[in-house]
Parts: structure tokens; sequence; C-alpha cells
């Protein structure tokens, strides 16, 4: 039968589990000398929105954060560090972005997150919201540049919800819920914005003359029409006649209108047809 050898590690670990013990015991007895004076200095309290994550001798306690409300500490052993659980928000600084389409745009946006996790959040990355927010940045960059301008202006709740999901997968080891992504300004060159307002001035220009067209061709047609009411119908012609006259008499002007019968134009039209 063969029995392993302990390896250095297993003794390393055992002296300082025992160095921990005695540690731990003489905290206890100070604690309980120095008791009722101890107690302002072992018993700490955070906020419903605050979590504490506790280290003894360097080492992450059991049972995960504390809080809210009272816990307890060992005095010369213990540290703790308070995690805030509230939403911040980030205000990105507006980036300069090359689109797909070459074009040189000036994006900013804002960014809501929060700590869902405070032990991994202070255990695995030394400053979560600096990491956040820096990534934050450079996900802005990276998501401008594979697109062209045109999807940029008119797919911005597509494009954050996109943000969103990278941020979120990319920050959960970091203990970090990216709650929401919001583009707010998307700045174009002054050169770009006038050839913009020109092309769109342009098109309603063009829009305007087709719509003018449809409505004279319209007009004609109705014209046409009425003509041909009018010549089935003398007396319609007539009532037409009549009701010129009550317009234009009807407005304050200088105009002087003599009538002339229509019946008389008409003997002089047969006469001339008999001839």
């Amino acid at each position: 039968m063969v029995v392993a050898e302990p390896s250095p590690n297993d003794y390393a670990d055992s002296e300082s589990k025992t160095c921990g013990k005695i540690l731990v015991v003489l905290s206890w007895i100070l604690v309980i000398v120095t008791m009722p004076f101890s107690l302002f200095i072992c018993f700490k309290v955070v906020q419903e929105y605050e979590r504490a994550v506790i280290f003894r001798l360097g080492r992450l306690l059991s049972g995960g954060a504390k809080g809210p409300g009272i816990f307890f500490i060992l005095p010369c052993i213990d540290s703790y560090a308070r995690v805030d659980l509230r939403t911040r928000t980030y205000d990105v600084p507006p980036q300069e972005v090359l689109t797909k389409d070459s074009v040189t745009v000036s994006v900013d946006a804002v960014v809501y997150y929060r700590v869902h996790n405070a032990t991994i959040s202070i255990a695995n990355v030394e400053n979560a919201h600096h990491s956040t927010r820096l990534l934050a940045q450079t996900t802005l960059r990276n998501t401008m540049g594979t697109r062209p301008l045109h999807e940029i202006l008119s797919e911005r709740e597509t494009i954050s919800g996109n943000m969103q999901i990278s941020l979120d997968e990319a920050t959960e080891a970091w203990g970090i819920k990216v709650e929401r992504v919001e583009i707010k300004d998307v700045r174009l060159p002054v050169q770009l914005q006038r050839a913009m307002a020109a092309e769109a001035e342009a098109a309603r220009e063009a829009r305007a003359k087709v719509i003018a067209a449809e409505g004279e061709q319209k007009a004609s047609r109705a014209l046409r029409e009425a003509s041909e009411v009018i010549g089935d119908s003398p007396a319609a012609l007539q009532l037409r006649y009549l009701q010129t006259l009550n317009t234009i008499s009807a407005e304050k002007n200088s105009t002087i209108v003599f009538p002339l019968p229509i019946d008389l134009l008409t003997y002089f039209l047969k006469a001339k047809e008999e001839s």
C-alpha cells in the first residue's frame, strides 16, 4: 500500500488555518476585555440599498454580502467594503466614429446600470464602475462603426438594444447588470448637413411639381366635362354667364361690364352659316 506524502501547499494551508484560528481567538478576547467600548467598533450598519462584503484575514467571509441592517466584525482581522446597489447613470462623452460608409459622426449615449452581485463586483474586478464605463465607450464606437449612416439615424432603438445586450453579457462576470442604453444625439458634419438639406429640398420641390401637374390634369378633365355639359344645353351657358356677372359685381372694383345678349351672337352665327 502506497501512502501519498503531503505536499508543501497542504502544510501552508494547515499553518494558515491554525494561525487564523489563533488570531480569531485573540480578537474575541480583545472584544471581551474592552467591553462595552468594543461594541462601537464591532457593530456596523448599512442602508437598505447597500451591502457589505467582509474579508477576514484577506479571505472572503462565508455567507456572502451582509445587510441591510446591522452586522458584526472582529477588530484587527476583519475589513469590509460597502457596495451601493442603486441604479447609476453614465453619460457617455461624444465619440468620434467612422461609419461603415466612411462618414465621420459624433455620437453620445446614456447607460443605466447597477450592481446585482456585491461579492463578485468587489472580488473579480478592481473597479467595477470604471470598467463598465470604459467598456460602454468602446462598445459604442464598435457598434456605430459597423453600420451605415442611414441605419444610425433611423434605427436608434435597435442599436441601443444591441448595445445593451452586448454590455450586459460582458459585465456579467463583474456583477454588473446593464438595464438600459439610450443614444442621445448623432452630430453630423456641417457640410454633410447642408448637402442633406439641399437633397431634401430638391425632393420636396420635385414632389410639389408632380402634385401641381396632377392637379392641372384633373382640372382640365373637369373643364372638358363641364364644356360638354354646357354645349348640350344653351340655357346652361346663359346661367353660367349670369353667374359670372354676379360674381364680378359682388367685388368692390372699378370693372365696367357691358352685357351682351347671347341670342344676338347666335343670330349672327346662324346668318353666317346660311350665307
